[in-house]
C-alpha cells in the first residue's frame, strides 16, 4: 500500500468516530429485533458480544499494515531468477456491498530481481487485505500493488477465485458460480509465456 492510500484509510478513520463496543453491542440488539426476534430472549442475549467479537476477527486487517510484512527481504538467494509463487491461499473475506462472505483462494507470484521475502509474509499480505470490507476486484489490485510497491520485482500476477455469498444466498440464488479475478504487472503482463506459465502452475 503507497504512502497516499494509507493517509486517505487513515483520514477516513478519522473522519468517522469509531463506536465503543457497547453502541456496536447494541447496534446488533436493534438489527436482531428489526428482523423480527427479541434480543432479550435467552438464546440472544449473548449475541450482541458474539457478533462484535466475530468483526474483530474478521476485520483485523484494518489494524494492519500489508508493507510491515514485506519490508524485510533476504539478498542471498544463491543466483535464483526465477518466479516465486504460492498457491491456493486460503481467503476469508466480506464483500462491501452486502457485508455477506466470500470464500475462496488466491495464487500470488512475482520474479524477484535483487531480494526475495519469506513465504509467509505473502499469504500474511493476502489475509490483511481480505479481513477488510472489500469487493473481488479491489483486493486483487491491492494485493498486486503492495508487492509491486514494496518488492520492486521484474513483475508481479495476483489470481483470486471465491464464491460469493450474496449471490448464493440472496438475489439471483446460484451456488455454483464463482469468480475470478487477476492483475498482472512487469513480465507476467508483457510476456505471454510466463503469464500462461503463471496461470497453467495455477491450474487455469
Amino acid at each position: 500500500m503507497d504512502a497516499i492510500t494509507k493517509q486517505e484509510n487513515r483520514g477516513q478513520m478519522d473522519a468517522v468516530r469509531r463506536p465503543t463496543q457497547e453502541e456496536a453491542e447494541e447496534a446488533v440488539r436493534t438489527l436482531l429485533a428489526w428482523a423480527g426476534d427479541d434480543p432479550r430472549r435467552e438464546g440472544l442475549l449473548d449475541t450482541p458480544k458474539r457478533v462484535v467479537n466475530a468483526y474483530k476477527e474478521w476485520f483485523q486487517g484494518y489494524e494492519e499494515d500489508p508493507v510491515k510484512y514485506l519490508s524485510r527481504t533476504f539478498d542471498d538467494v544463491q543466483g535464483y531468477d526465477d518466479m516465486v509463487m504460492l498457491r491456493e491461499i486460503d481467503v476469508e473475506s466480506h464483500c462491501e456491498h452486502h457485508m455477506a462472505p466470500f470464500i475462496g483462494t488466491a495464487y500470488v507470484a512475482y520474479m524477484p530481481t535483487q531480494a526475495v521475502v519469506g513465504i509467509s509474509k505473502i499469504a500474511r499480505v493476502v489475509e490483511i487485505f481480505a479481513k477488510r470490507l472489500q469487493t473481488q476486484e479491489t483486493m486483487t489490485a491491492q494485493i498486486c500493488d503492495a508487492i509491486t510497491e514494496s518488492l520492486a520485482p521484474a513483475g508481479t500476477a495476483v489470481l483470486i477465485d471465491a464464491v460469493h455469498q450474496c449471490m448464493t444466498t440472496r438475489g439471483v440464488h446460484h451456488p455454483n458460480v464463482s469468480t475470478i479475478t487477476t492483475q498482472f504487472t512487469g513480465v507476467f503482463k508483457t510476456d505471454k509465456d510466463m503469464r500462461d506459465r503463471f496461470l497453467r502452475l495455477a491450474g487455469r
